[in-house]
């Protein structure tokens, strides 16, 4: 049996996951959730807040990706106000509002050099001062991070701070991918499956070849792509979710990339082919986002939007 906590499934990795956030959960060190996109590391990271003695705190995430590198100082330490231009009030930054909770810093391998010796500067302080501020403020929080790259990489590619990478992993933990917990992928779909029909108050099914299908496919992009998948095959269903109607969503053929180019049919909608040239970028660049909205002319931030709106 897994230990409580909200994670789903049933197989070896998700208990071993669950066991994970039990165990670091009642400390005060600091996690590193690393794993891939859509693999649920918010869900984890909130889970350890959960049970942590800081639950009745807040729990405040950022996504150090999605910020541009001359707010970041604001959004993570709050300014004074008139201390730039549109700074029309004093606002507080996620460490002010999180305090004395969990932060959740959310994509961390993506945060701007400049910021990670600040950020690693208050973590080892534990005190900073908003921007255009002379106050010394004290923070006393707990510190969770997580990114989908390999933090050691992206410190050989120059990209991240070897000593925030030691400050911050004081308690890795390592979400697995949906493909290396195959067994769960039944028990997840029924459980979405559940949720769907307690919500719409209906009674819909799956066929036994629905659920072999949904096992044969590897999930790239894991229990948000699973999750997703059953809510729009739930829409299309009548009674029973059979999986021909299903292939479409599940067996859906990507555009064709051959050395360096991308293929589209033609007819295919604005939307996907957005889509299949930001995801084909993406790839090429190895999930750089920098360099990817580099090459696609467009900023960071404009990026990430339309990489959320993809989920």
């Amino acid at each position: 049996m897994i230990p409580s906590s909200k994670i789903l499934g049933r197989s070896p990795a998700a208990f071993e996951l669950a066991r994970s956030i039990v165990k670091a959960a009642p400390t005060e060190a600091s996690v590193l959730i690393v794993g891939e996109s859509g693999t649920g590391k918010e869900i984890v990271a909130r889970a350890v807040h959960a049970r942590s003695s800081r639950r009745d705190a807040p729990f405040v995430a950022i996504n150090c990706g999605a910020i541009t590198p001359s707010l970041a100082e604001s959004e993570l330490f709050g300014h004074e106000k008139g201390s730039f231009t549109g700074a029309s009030a004093t606002t507080m930054g996620c460490f002010e509002r999180a305090h004395p909770g969990t932060l959740f810093l959310d994509e961390i391998t993506e945060m701007p050099l400049s910021m990670q010796v600040q950020l690693l500067r208050v973590l080892e302080s534990g005190q900073y001062h908003r921007v255009g501020g002379s106050e010394q403020l004290s923070v006393n929080l707990r510190i969770i991070a997580a990114t989908n790259r390999d933090p050691k990489e992206s410190v050989l590619a120059g990209n991240f701070r070897s000593d925030l990478l030691y400050r911050l992993a004081v308690f890795p933990i390592r979400v697995p991918p949906l493909r290396e917990r195959k067994s769960d992928i039944a028990y997840l779909s029924q459980r979405f499956l559940n949720e769907l029909n307690e919500q719409e108050k209906t009674k819909k099914v799956f066929s036994a070849k629905t659920l072999e299908k949904l096992e044969d496919y590897n999930w790239p992009g894991n229990i948000r792509e699973l999750k997703n998948s059953i809510t729009r095959a739930y829409i299309l269903a009548e009674d029973v979710i059979e999986v021909a109607p299903m292939n479409s969503v599940f067996r859906a053929p990507a555009p064709m990339v051959k050395h360096g180019y991308l293929k589209i049919p033609i007819g295919t909608s604005l939307t996907c082919a957005q889509r299949a040239i930001i995801m084909a970028t993406l790839e090429h660049y190895s999930g750089d986002k920098r360099r990817t909205a580099l090459a696609l002319g467009i900023s960071p931030k404009t990026l990430y939007n339309r990489l959320e709106s993809f989920r």
